[in-house]
C-alpha cells in the first residue's frame, strides 16, 4: 500500500556546485545529505538534488522540472537571488493569480517560485 510520497528528484551534473547553488544561493533547508545526494525540506516530501550517473538520468538535467516552490516576500527573495547571481528564465512578475518567477540552477534546471 503507498502511503505518501517520499521525494521528487532533479538531477544535476555536477554535485558539488549544485550543493553550494541549493544552499547558498537558494537558501534551501538542508534536510539530509549523502553522496550522491541532498534532501531539502523536512516532513514527509522532500527535494532530492542528485548527481545524475547513468544515462537515462543524464537525459533528465536542464529542464523545466514541474516544481513550484512557495516563497514568502518573494519581492525580497527574488532581490536576492539576483544579487547571488541566479539566472532568472522568467523575471518576478505579477499575475492574476499572484506573483510569479522561474528560475534555473548552473544545469538549467527550472522552478517556478510563487507567492503564496
Amino acid at each position: 500500500m503507498v502511503t505518501g510520497m517520499k521525494n521528487i528528484v532533479v538531477f544535476v551534473s555536477d554535485f558539488d556546485k549544485a550543493k553550494e547553488y541549493y544552499t547558498q544561493v537558494l537558501k534551501l533547508p538542508l534536510a539530509k545529505e549523502s553522496v550522491p545526494m541532498l534532501e531539502f525540506f523536512s516532513g514527509t516530501t522532500t527535494l532530492g538534488v542528485v548527481a545524475a550517473f547513468h544515462d537515462d538520468a543524464k537525459k533528465l538535467i536542464g529542464r523545466h522540472t514541474g516544481i513550484t516552490l512557495n516563497v514568502q516576500n518573494l519581492d525580497s527573495y527574488c532581490k536576492m537571488l539576483s544579487e547571488a547571481g541566479a539566472r532568472f528564465i522568467e523575471p518576478l512578475e505579477s499575475t492574476p493569480w499572484g506573483k510569479m518567477a522561474v528560475i534555473a540552477d548552473p544545469d538549467g534546471n527550472q522552478f517556478a517560485l510563487v507567492e503564496g
